[in-house]
C-alpha cells in the first residue's frame, strides 16, 4: 500500500462535522503540553499533523456553516475549528507550518471500537513531555518539544 493509498476519516462528536486526511501524518505523537491539555481537558492528547494538500472536509458545503473558529491568542496563527452543534474541536491549522492538525480519538472506528488502520497513524513519541501530569511506561521516546527537533530526556 502507497501513503496516497492511505485515507482516514473522522469528525466531532455529533457527526455534523467531518474530515479526511490522506497519506502518512508528518507528526504522530501524544501531546503534554499545557496548551492541549487545557483546551481538551486530559493529561495528553493524540496529536497527528497533516500537510494542508492531504487534509480536506467532507462534511456539506459551505464548510464554514458548521464551524465556529477559535483562536489561542497566544498561537494567532493557529486557528481551530470547532463544531457548531456539539462544541467539539475537530481540527486545527497552523499557518506558520501550513500542517493541520487533527486528533486521533476522532478518527473513525471498527465495530469492536478500534480506530481504522490505526498501524498507518499511531503515534512514535510523547512530546512535551516535561509538563506532563502523569509518566507514561511505554517505549516511546519522550522530548522536550517535537521528536527530533528538541532535546529527548527519556
Amino acid at each position: 500500500m502507497s501513503s496516497s493509498d492511505i485515507i482516514h476519516t473522522g469528525g466531532c462528536f455529533c457527526k455534523a462535522v467531518r474530515y479526511q486526511v490522506t497519506g502518512k501524518p508528518v507528526t504522530s505523537a501524544y501531546c503534554h503540553c499545557t496548551l492541549c491539555q487545557r483546551l481538551q481537558g486530559a493529561a495528553f492528547i493524540s496529536t497527528l499533523h497533516f500537510s494542508a494538500s492531504n487534509f480536506s472536509w467532507t462534511h456539506s458545503e459551505p464548510h464554514d456553516a458548521a464551524l465556529d473558529v477559535f483562536e489561542v491568542t497566544s498561537k494567532p496563527w493557529k486557528k481551530r475549528r470547532r463544531c457548531k452543534n456539539c462544541g467539539c474541536t475537530v481540527a486545527s491549522y497552523n499557518s506558520k507550518s501550513e500542517l493541520w492538525s487533527v486528533w486521533g480519538t476522532q478518527f473513525d472506528r471498527d465495530e469492536d471500537g478500534k480506530i481504522k488502520g490505526w498501524d498507518t497513524i499511531k503515534p512514535t513519541a510523547h512530546i512535551f513531555y516535561e509538563t506532563r501530569l502523569l509518566d507514561v511506561q511505554d517505549d516511546l521516546g519522550k522530548w522536550t518539544g517535537y521528536e527530533s527537533k528538541s532535546e529527548r530526556i527519556a
